[in-house]
């Protein structure tokens, strides 16, 4: 299996006042590696929209497990857990070094500009086999939230 991988610099705007990074950039960064990975494969989000498929989010999650900070350089790593034809799910692992500090996934439905759901387009498959995870045990990592309750 193939990882995207991307790398960011902490900014000051992104932290908090207790100094570490604000808990809602980790969902902001998921998307600058599920940009990044699409990109890599030949099939970026524009030209997806272009050719009338749009992926909204209907589920994410992530768990935090250490904390980041103003001027840090990390790396998003994003590989595909689930490709079908009619839905798709992106996990994505931050990392300081060899620190993980989050990962997560998130899961998306492609519809039309019209809002109606459709098939993703044949010609992705072979652009993002690449990237799916072998390993089917880990399709979903976390407990979905009604466990959580």
């Amino acid at each position: 299996m193939r990882k995207s991988r991307a790398s960011l610099r902490v900014r000051y705007g992104e932290t908090d006042q207790m100094g570490g990074v604000y808990y809602a950039n980790y969902i902001v960064w998921f998307e600058i590696g599920r940009s990044a990975l699409l990109r890599e494969a030949g099939c970026a989000y524009k030209e997806l929209e272009k050719g009338g498929c749009i992926l909204p989010v209907v589920e994410s999650y992530c768990k935090y497990r250490a904390p980041a900070y103003y001027d840090e350089h990390l790396l998003i790593e994003t590989w595909i857990a689930k490709l079908t034809k009619r839905d798709l799910t992106f996990s994505y692992a931050i990392s300081r070094g060899d620190r993980l500090l989050a990962e997560g996934y998130t899961r998306h439905i492609p519809i039309n500009p019209n809002g109606r759901r459709i098939s993703l387009p044949p010609h992705l498959f072979p652009l993002l086999s690449p990237y799916v995870e072998e390993d089917r045990a880990r399709l979903r990592p976390f407990p979905p939230p009604s466990r959580l309750r």
